[in-house]
């Protein structure tokens, strides 16, 4: 079962700014949360002092704190991957390796006595974790974790993370990325042009970079990069993520009945089997619905994602629930009642056949 978390950066906020965010994210559910240490002024104790009191807050409301690290500052603080009792002392869940050591090291930290959970790196386009696993890991103590990437136009395509995704999930190792929040206003690094893994999603809303990275099915943990999200998103990711169905968020017409309305958002839909190249076709709806009159309204030429309820003229078929795949003709018999949002198009794919989907109002 995969986990929502959230990013708190204590060296750019105040404790109780944290506290609160803490509490609110909580509330719907997060369990996760990213702190980023890779750059320190002073020594240990400095940096115990600075993150123990917040994480020894974050694990009373029951989260589990990952450490973003270096090698740089395992010499900088004196610690070795043989005795990871500093980050045990802090409070933390587990330590994430922003780079990696040679792979022996790695394997090792995983078989620490505190149980410690050790986060590799899943963005190096690299056989990195094929080097780990050859040193006989913990696999319960090893998870991979996208980078985030706050510069503009250096975030991950979908191709490149679907693969070395995939290479992790083939292991059955715990995988997380980033999605970014559009209010939240500061990481770990003076910018702000958001946190996400994938380019992709830095514009898009919060819950469209959750279904986005959902679709993949190689994503275990969703966290979101930058602070701080606001509650609606807060809500919105964790709506989308502890969904039962795949969803996609629908945009509808002012004129829909309160029927067509009832059919498209209030009833769980099953893509059929045999697919057509011009319709994603939901026909159960014309079974549950076959006793009631679907009037004939709207019927101009369907667009791709245009959201279409068949109407009376078009007798047995009356009551099916499509989307458009592409442009196609309308002979009246289709009322088309809305579409999926524009930022969403994109991920009517992540549909497939004799899946069970849920469209909801955006």
């Amino acid at each position: 079962m995969g986990r929502i978390g959230i990013s708190i950066y204590p060296e750019q906020s105040t404790f109780k700014e944290n506290q609160e965010y803490l509490q609110l994210a909580a509330k719907y559910g997060y369990q996760r949360i990213f702190m980023s240490l890779l750059e320190i002024s002073d020594g240990k104790d400095s940096v115990v002092k600075e993150f123990s009191e917040i994480v020894s807050y974050a694990n009373s409301l029951g989260f589990e704190v990952m450490l973003d690290v270096n090698p740089a500052l395992f010499d900088q603080l004196g610690i070795s991957y043989d005795d990871l009792s500093f980050f045990k002392d802090l409070g933390v869940w587990g330590v994430r390796l922003d780079e990696g050591f040679t792979g022996k090291e790695e394997a090792r930290m995983t078989r620490n006595p505190f149980g410690l959970k050790i986060e590799i790196n899943m963005s190096a386009g690299t056989h990195y974790v094929d080097n780990i696993m050859s040193y006989g890991p913990d696999k319960n103590n090893l998870l991979g974790c996208h980078n985030f990437y706050p510069q503009k136009y250096t975030a991950l395509g979908d191709e490149f993370f679907a693969k070395w995704s995939k290479v992790f999930s083939d292991y059955n190792l715990n995988t997380a990325a980033f999605v970014s929040s559009q209010t939240a206003k500061f990481g770990p690094w003076p910018i702000s042009e958001g946190l996400p893994t994938l380019e992709k999603d830095r514009d898009l809303p919060v819950d469209t970079q959750t279904r986005h990275l959902l679709s993949f099915g190689v994503i275990d943990d969703i966290i979101i990069g930058n602070a701080f999200a606001t509650e609606e998103e807060l809500k919105q990711v964790a709506d989308v993520f502890h969904s039962q169905f795949t969803s996609l968020k629908v945009e509808l017409n002012s004129d829909i009945s309160d029927l067509e309305k009832e059919l498209v958002l209030d009833n769980v839909h099953l893509y059929r089997g045999d697919a057509s190249d011009y319709l994603i076709r939901d026909t159960m709806m014309r079974v549950k619905y076959a006793d009631r009159s679907l009037p004939k309204h709207n019927v101009p030429d369907i667009k791709r994602g245009d959201l279409i309820v068949v109407n009376d003229e078009y007798s047995r078929y009356k009551g099916e629930v499509q989307i458009a795949l592409c442009d196609i003709e309308n002979d009246g018999r289709r009322n088309v009642v809305g579409h999926i949002a524009d930022a969403e198009k994109f991920l009517i794919p992540s549909i497939k056949t004799w899946s069970e989907f849920e469209l909801v109002e955006g």
